[in-house]
Parts: structure tokens; C-alpha cells; sequence
């Protein structure tokens, strides 16, 4: 998971509704009921902010990430 994450934000290029989208394959794969479950949002919510139709609020991402068991970190860019 951990790894499809990372390459899609490297793919993404700042375009959120794709990380997002990502997200949301992982979390089907995980069993989207699950995640609803971790992180206190509805499956119709999630399925939702999900989609990569629409940007989803930074906190949901957050709560998707931390449900999910996967850690964000931070590095600064080379070059």
C-alpha cells in the first residue's frame, strides 16, 4: 500500500484529486467498511471523497491515511 501510495504522489505532480483517487483504490482494496470504521466517515462519504472526481479536505486524507496504517513523511525536494 505503503508503495503505491508513494509512486502515485510522485506521479500525481500536485494534483490532488489523484492522490486521492489513489487512496481510494487502497482502500477498496482494504475493504472500504473497514476504513469507514477507522476513520468515523460513512462508506457513501468516502466513496465520495474518493473518487478523484473531487479534492477532499486535507483532514479526510488524513484520517484515510491513518486508518489505512500507512505514515506520511516529509523530505525536502534534491536539486
Amino acid at each position: 500500500m505503503a508503495a503505491y501510495l508513494e509512486a502515485c504522489l510522485d506521479e500525481a505532480d500536485g494534483d490532488a484529486a489523484f492522490v486521492a483517487k489513489a487512496l481510494g483504490d487502497i482502500a477498496r482494496a482494504k475493504g472500504m467498511s473497514q476504513v469507514a470504521r477507522g476513520t468515523g466517515l460513512s462508506r457513501e462519504s468516502l466513496y465520495k471523497a474518493l473518487s478523484g472526481e473531487r479534492t477532499s479536505s486535507f483532514d479526510t486524507i488524513l484520517k484515510v491515511v491513518g486508518a489505512l496504517g500507512i505514515r506520511l513523511h516529509a523530505e525536502a525536494k534534491g536539486g
